[in-house]
């Protein structure tokens, strides 16, 4: 995973984690603005999310910020 979007992720999930407690969920739109303007950055977090993780489309943010904190760049 490119290390913009491994940070994004970070940023993302600490953010939700504060506003919302350890419980909250997300999925990895989340990660992006309601328009697709970047359209191979939305495939690389899809690609890391669907096939690499084999995640559900909620996943609750603590999960998500462990798994990109140890997946290597």
């Amino acid at each position: 995973m490119e290390a913009s979007l491994r940070q994004k992720i970070i940023t993302v999930c600490d953010t939700k984690i504060s506003q919302k407690g350890n419980n909250v969920g997300l999925s990895f739109y989340a990660f992006f603005a309601n328009k697709n303007d970047d359209p191979e950055y939305l495939m690389e977090a899809a690609t890391w999310w669907i096939s690499t993780h084999q995640l559900d489309h909620f996943e609750k943010a603590v999960k998500i910020k462990r798994l990109a904190l140890n997946d290597e760049c």
